[in-house]
């Protein structure tokens, strides 16, 4: 496997996640949705919100979009956790987009990275993918482990690559259409 696939496989990998996720969300009574809770950001709404946010800054960054920051700045947090969802499968597979039109030299094509106070920052592609990828599984972990705290049992999330986990994961992936990119390099 070379770092493109690798990279293509993430992409796949954080809607996936991300379905899982929200699939316990979506079962959380509205109180628990909006709870204050331990961690980086204060509820599990605050902590899907920010997911989604920097999602949408990163693909403006990566798409050469020339929003720049205010695609982060000016995002306007989601209430419900329904329509949250939809803009996170929507922000999921633009990135699955992006991954599938990329070459291996993409990887080390630079882009303008808008970080208002810092400036403008040239930055490669393969690392923003790799960081992009790194925040959200961060900031899912906090909600994973925010969900600990209800009546909701926190879903597996690492059951992905694996050939041996592919009979615990086949029906999402069907659903998802992720099928055959996952059968065939898992």
């Amino acid at each position: 496997m070379d770092l493109l696939d690798h990279l293509r496989r993430m992409a796949r990998n954080n809607l996936w996640s991300n379905d899982r996720l929200y699939r316990a969300v979506l079962q959380l009574e509205p109180d628990d949705f909006e709870a204050e809770r331990t961690s980086f950001f204060p509820s599990i709404k605050a902590t899907l919100n920010h997911i989604l946010a920097v999602d949408h800054l990163y693909l403006d960054f990566l798409e050469e979009g020339g929003v720049g920051a205010a695609a982060h700045d000016d995002f306007v947090p989601f209430d419900e956790p329904q329509a949250l969802f939809a803009a996170q499968v929507g922000a999921d597979r633009r990135l699955i987009a992006f991954c599938d039109h990329l070459s291996a030299d993409d990887l080390d094509r630079r882009v303008i990275t808008d970080r208002r106070e810092d400036g403008k920052i040239p930055e490669r592609i393969g690392d923003l993918l790799a960081h992009l990828f790194v925040h959200d599984i961060h900031h899912r972990g906090q909600v994973h482990a925010m969900l600990s705290g209800t009546s909701m049992k926190p879903p597996q999330l690492d059951e992905f690559f694996l050939a041996y986990d592919l009979k615990l994961r086949q029906a999402e992936v069907e659903r998802l259409e992720l099928g055959n990119q996952a059968k065939t390099t898992s």
